[in-house]
């Protein structure tokens, strides 16, 4: 069983056609066991039920953002060895430098292209 097919990935995006295009573009790399929230505090939430490898979440949401978001994962000792993508419409050096303090793995920038996706999770994941 390849790596695509074990892996869980948790999609968290407040603009559910985002989440929608990450899922479809995960979907097209073969990655089968997807999950999505639509808040930090759903992510959370989920969380506390379902374990998953990775989480990919938007920067720019409601309530809580994405950084906000890590900083609670890397605080709980449940959550604090989930990989973490961030993805941002801008990669202000303010943001990621925040992102990469907190143990962020890696980010995208939107918009992005499903092979720029790919290369992304595999440099956090391994070959996909």
């Amino acid at each position: 069983m390849s790596l695509k097919d074990q892996i869980h990935i948790l999609v968290v995006d407040d603009m559910s056609t985002s989440r929608g295009l990450i899922s479809q573009a995960l979907e097209s790399i073969g990655v089968v066991n997807i999950h999505h929230a639509g808040s930090g505090t759903e992510a959370m939430q989920l969380l506390a039920s379902q374990s998953v490898h990775l989480v990919l979440s938007d920067y720019n949401m409601p309530s809580m953002d994405g950084i906000e978001l890590l900083r609670k994962l890397r605080s709980d000792t449940r959550t604090k060895a989930i990989g973490f993508i961030l993805i941002t419409g801008k990669a202000d050096k303010s943001i990621i430098d925040s992102g990469k303090s907190l143990g962020m793995n890696n980010f995208i920038k939107k918009p992005f292209g499903t092979q720029d996706l790919k290369s992304c999770l595999e440099a956090v994941v391994g070959r996909l």
